[in-house]
């Protein structure tokens, strides 16, 4: 996907994952997106146990590599399941960028000055604080 921003990706993943389910109740839609974001995270404690070999029958049957895949996946399914709840307007990341500068600026950990113009000149994605 050459050219492709990473927002379009999202956009259209989301979309992806949407498209079958489009004949469902709105709030089922809704709560299964949001209930796939739990089952993917006991994907990374499956993973997780599996690297630590905290199963004695199973031993060590994942990486640490596996268990960053589960996470990312966690990430990808929880930007999806927003962009499904915002309609697919396309600012889950801008979402994300912006809470990451809050919590940071929260944490103490970077300036409130933005790391460049361009990032601060950018309009702010509506429902952002």
């Amino acid at each position: 996907m050459a050219g492709v921003t990473p927002t379009e990706k999202l956009v259209a993943l989301s979309r992806w994952i949407d498209a079958p389910n489009a004949h469902r109740d709105p709030e089922a839609q809704a709560w299964s997106r949001i209930a796939k974001v739990s089952e993917e995270n006991g994907e990374v404690v499956a993973a997780f146990i599996g690297a630590i070999g905290q199963n004695p029958r199973k031993g060590v049957t994942h990486t640490r590599e596996d268990v960053v895949e589960e996470l990312l996946d966690v990430a990808l399914t929880a930007l999806a399941a927003v962009e499904h709840l915002r309609g697919h307007d396309g600012a889950a990341l801008d979402l994300l960028d912006d809470k990451l500068d809050r919590v940071a600026a929260r944490a103490g950990v970077v300036t409130d000055q933005p790391a460049d113009a361009a990032r601060a000149a950018r309009p702010r994605p509506e429902g952002a604080a």
